[in-house]
C-alpha cells in the first residue's frame, strides 16, 4: 500500500505503537493527513482551492508533540523539518530567515528523492561498481607515455577550459594481457561469492573537503549554492583512500548511481514532493507572542509572527533547486502556552491554524505504558543496552510501577517535563549497573521495588537533592 493512502484509523494504529495516549491529537493529525490524499484525488482546479488544515498543538513539554509529528512523517515517508520559532528574527536583524525552514524542507526532500531514485538503479550501479573493483584489484599494465601524447593531453585540457568544462587529462588506456584477463575472471567470481569483502583496495574518490568548502549556510539561506558555482570554476579534486572492498563498493555504487540518474528530474520531483506532502513543525511558537516578551529591547516577537505569516499563507520561495510554492505544505505549530495563550498570537496567524488540539498531561498509568508498551519502550532500550555486556536485566512489575510513581511525583514537585523525566530517573537508577556491567562479564540482574527505593527513593524524598539530580 502507498503510505499516503493509509486511512485515519490505520495511521492512529501505527502512532499507537510509539506514542502513548493523546488520542484526540492522533485523531486530528490523522484526519489532516488523509485530507491530503483526498485532495489529490480531485480535479486540478479543485486541488488549487483546497488548502491544508494546519494544526496548533497546545500542551506542556514532554507529552509527545514533536514525536507525533516526526512519527507521522516517517509513516507516510514525507519530507519533514522541525524548527524552533525562537531562532528566527524580524527582518532587519541578524539571525535566522523564516524562509530557511522551507529551504531546509526542500533539502530533505531532495535527499529522499535521490535515495529513492538511487534505489531504483542500484542493481545496475552495483554491477558497474563490481566491474571497477575487479580492475582495481587486478590492474592492467599501463603503456609508456610519449611526449606527443602528453602534449595532446595538455591541448585537450585547454580546449575543455575554453568550452567552460572542467579540464580532465585523458587517461592512458591499459594493456590487458591474457594473464590479467584470467586473473580478473577469477577475482570477479570471488567478488560475486563475497570472498573478498575484507580485502583492502585503493580507490580514488571526490574530496569531501572540497564539497564542504562551497556549503556556506548564509549563502544557502538566500537560495545560492556556492558548491555548484565553485565546481564550474575549478576541477573536482580526487583523493586516494585505502578501504575494505565492502566499503569501497558503496563509494563506487554512489558514484555510478550519480551517472545513472538525471539530476534535473530529481530536483523537479523533490520540489513537487515537498509542495504536496511536506510537513514543517514549528516548535515553541508560544515564545514569540507579545506576552512572552520580557523587555522592550528585544527583537519584536510580533514581527517574527508577521514574517512567518506569508510562508504559512502560501508564497513562493527561491531555493538552490528551484522555486517552491508553500500553499499546500502542512504546518504544525506547537507550544506549552504556560505564560501566554493562543489568542495572544496575531489574528492573521491564528486564522491559519484552524485545528486546535490540547494534549493532555501524562498520568502515572501513562508512564507505566511508556516504559513497557511502545516498540521503542525505554525499559526495552536499557535491557538491550546492558545486554551487550552479557548481563541479563529483568524488571519486576512492582519496580516499573514504582519508577512511574517517582517520575510522576517529581514532575509535580518540581517542573513538569513530561515523559523526559523517565530518562533522568532510569539513568540514575541504572547508573551503577551501566558502569560495572562490562566487568561483570555475565549474570542475571533483577530490578525490584526495593532496588528502586534504595537507589533513588531517598533522592526523591530530599527535595533539595531531587531538584539537582533528577
Amino acid at each position: 500500500m502507498d503510505p499516503i493512502t493509509k486511512t485515519p484509523r490505520e495511521i492512529v494504529s501505527l502512532l499507537d505503537q510509539y506514542i502513548i495516549g493523546q488520542d484526540e491529537a492522533k485523531k486530528s493529525i490523522a484526519i489532516a493527513l488523509r485530507n491530503r490524499y483526498r485532495r489529490m484525488q480531485l480535479s486540478q482546479d479543485m486541488q488549487d482551492e483546497i488548502t491544508p488544515k494546519n494544526m496548533l498543538m497546545i500542551g506542556p513539554t514532554g507529552v509527545g508533540k514533536t514525536e507525533l509529528a516526526r512519527r507521522l512523517a516517517k509513516i507516510v515517508k514525507a519530507p519533514f523539518v522541525k524548527v524552533e520559532a525562537t531562532k528566527f528574527t524580524e527582518v532587519g536583524y541578524v539571525g535566522g530567515d523564516v524562509e530557511s525552514m522551507v529551504r531546509n524542507l526542500v533539502d530533505v526532500s531532495v535527499k529522499m528523492e535521490k535515495d529513492s531514485q538511487f534505489e531504483n538503479v542500484r542493481a545496475e550501479a552495483t554491477k558497474r561498481a563490481n566491474n571497477r573493483l575487479v580492475k582495481l584489484l587486478v590492474p592492467g599494465k599501463k603503456p609508456k607515455q610519449n611526449q606527443q601524447a602528453d602534449f595532446s593531453n595538455l591541448m585537450n585540457m585547454f580546449s575543455q577550459l575554453q568550452q567552460g568544462k572542467a579540464p580532465a587529462a585523458d587517461q592512458p588506456t591499459e594493456e590487458v594481457t591474457d594473464e590479467v584477463k584470467n586473473q580478473r575472471m577469477s577475482v570477479s567470481d570471488q567478488l560475486a561469492n563475497g570472498l573478498l569483502e575484507n580485502q583492502e583496495v585503493e580507490i580514488e574518490m571526490d574530496d569531501p573537503q572540497q564539497a564542504m568548502a562551497g556549503n556556506n549556510p548564509m549563502m544557502n539561506q538566500m537560495g545560492i549554492d556556492l558548491s555548484d558555482t565553485l565546481g564550474q570554476m575549478m576541477p573536482k579534486r580526487r583523493v586516494k583512500r585505502n578501504m575494505p572492498v565492502s566499503e569501497a563498493r558503496e563509494v563506487l555504487i554512489q558514484e555510478e548511481s550519480e551517472t545513472l540518474v538525471n539530476e534535473g528530474d530529481i530536483n523537479h520531483d523533490a520540489i513537487k514532493r515537498a509542495q504536496d506532502t511536506g510537513i514543517i513543525f514549528i516548535d515553541e511558537i508560544d515564545k514569540i507572542t507579545s506576552k512572552s516578551q520580557q523587555n522592550s529591547g528585544e527583537v519584536s516577537r510580533e514581527g517574527v509572527q508577521r514574517d512567518i505569516l506569508p510562508i504559512v499563507e502560501g508564497t513562493q520561495v527561491q531555493t538552490k533547486y528551484g522555486a517552491i510554492n508553500t500553499d499546500h505544505i502542512l504546518f504544525i505549530a506547537a507550544g506549552a502556552f504556560s505564560e501566554s495563550k493562543p489568542s495572544d498570537l496575531i489574528a492573521e496567524l491564528q486564522g491559519r491554524f484552524p485545528i486546535r488540539v490540547e494534549l493532555e498531561e501524562l498520568s502515572q498509568e501513562d508512564f507505566v505504558k511508556i516504559l513497557t508498551e511502545p516498540n521503542n519502550a525505554l525499559i526495552k532500550q536499557y535491557i538491550a543496552l546492558i545486554g551487550t555486556d552479557n548481563v541479563k536485566v529483568t524488571f519486576t512489575i512492582e519496580a516499573i510501577n514504582r519508577i512511574a510513581e517517582l517520575a510522576y511525583q517529581l514532575n509535580h514537585e518540581n517542573q513538569n517535563i513530561g515523559a523526559r523525566r523517565l530518562h533522568t530517573v532510569l539513568e540514575k537508577l541504572l547508573e551503577d549497573l551501566l558502569y560495572e556491567g562490562p566487568d561483570m562479564q555475565m549474570g542475571d540482574i533483577t530490578i525490584t521495588e526495593n532496588y528502586v527505593n534504595d537507589k533513588i527513593g531517598n533522592i526523591v524524598k530530599n527535595k533539595d537533592l531531587s531538584r539537582y539530580i533528577l
